[in-house]
């Protein structure tokens, strides 16, 4: 072996090698759907193997580790279920190359988007619903009847 055969050509992505699978139908996914899972040792070896499902966080890294490590369909038929994996499609944080090969295979996946988070309101809203801020003054102050144009500018 040369020393060029052992340099990695420029744009080579190990990534796109890795062998991702895809099952046939989101309809074959029949794992469990609410519990305490154990994945086995060549997907994940113990002692952090076991995911309670009925558990937000841990369903989500469950999924995600199941999809990126799998390599037989057979795997994501008996671990994962159609349901859950539509819930949680959107918080996954899978391989770069592993989230086409789904699209590809099922464009309901592609079009189930992330819900926005609920936004906190910023000052100027938390004024106007306390019922400091005056519209038209000018100038918002945090203390009622202080404001550039108003009684206190005049002296």
């Amino acid at each position: 072996m040369s020393d060029n055969d052992r340099i990695t050509k420029r744009g080579f992505q190990t990534g796109a090698t890795i062998p991702y699978v895809v099952p046939d139908s989101l309809d074959d996914l029949k794992g469990p759907a609410s519990g305490v899972v154990s994945l086995p040792p060549e997907l994940r070896p113990p002692p952090v193997n076991r995911y309670d499902l009925d558990v937000l966080g841990e369903r989500i890294s469950f999924y995600a580790h199941v999809i990126s490590e799998a390599r037989r369909a057979e795997e994501l038929t008996r671990h994962l279920n159609r349901g859950l994996l539509l819930q949680v499609w959107p918080y996954l944080v899978l391989p770069r190359y592993c989230f086409p090969k789904w699209h590809a295979r099922f464009p309901e996946l592609a079009k189930v988007g992330r819900p926005d988070p609920p936004r906190r309101p910023g000052p100027s809203q938390w004024l106007a619903e306390s019922g400091m801020a005056q519209a038209g003054r000018g100038h918002t102050s945090y203390y009622p009847g202080r404001h550039r144009d108003g009684p206190q500018a005049a002296r």
